[in-house]
């Protein structure tokens, strides 16, 4: 592979390029039971603060916000970023998943929707670290990610790893993470036809 900078910035010029058939792509995706599993894990008192890691254009911010919580975004595409803003009137910040700069213990939940398959599997410790460390005390953190056998490596245009639930799992605990739950997407369908791997966990 190419280092991992240069695999998060190859990752970011696809979404740059692609962002507005991206948005329409995705504007339907229906990712309640996701935002559904974040929410009720999470023992502080509404109004939550949430962020949304990798919003895109802004979809589940609107989602977040209409639920009565205070959600902020964050993207690397500067385009994601502008849609993000337009779209939900939220708070949005334009950083690099492998150059984080978050505040500490700032959020009461991370929804993590389709977004860390992306780092590349030697910087994911170091982005897993940063993530526990923006959670408030007993935070809670959701990931959902296209799953496989580990590989890791180009799809077209966009770099990924595709863990299965043990390893992905021995990574979240090494991270300082308790298990709270995991599930398989999208929901009704076999087991083989369930590409999505969703995983709830705690900071510790």
């Amino acid at each position: 592979m190419r280092d991992p900078d240069s695999a998060a910035q190859g990752t970011l010029d696809y979404y740059r390029q692609n962002a507005q058939a991206f948005r329409e792509g995705t504007r339907d995706h229906d990712v309640s039971q996701n935002i559904d599993a974040l929410l009720r894990h999470i023992e502080a008192e509404a109004p939550l603060r949430i962020l949304d890691l990798g919003c895109g254009p802004g979809r589940d911010l609107k989602v977040l916000t209409a639920r009565g919580h205070i959600a902020v975004g964050l993207d690397g595409a500067d385009a994601f970023v502008e849609m993000a803003r337009a779209e939900s009137g939220c708070e949005v910040w334009q950083q690099d998943l492998l150059h984080l700069n978050l505040p500490a213990e700032a959020f009461d939940g991370i929804f993590a929707n389709a977004v860390l398959f992306h780092v590349p599997s030697a910087r994911l410790p170091s982005v897993l670290s940063q993530l526990r460390n923006t959670l408030k005390s007993g935070g809670v953190l959701f990931c959902s990610n296209p799953r496989g056998q580990n590989d890791e490596g180009w799809s077209g245009d966009r770099y990924g790893v595709w863990y299965d639930w043990p390893t992905w799992r021995e990574r979240l605990l090494e991270a300082g993470f308790s298990e709270l739950e995991h599930y398989y997407r999208p929901p009704g369908l076999p087991r083989a036809q369930q590409s999505w791997l969703a995983s709830v966990w705690r900071k510790m």
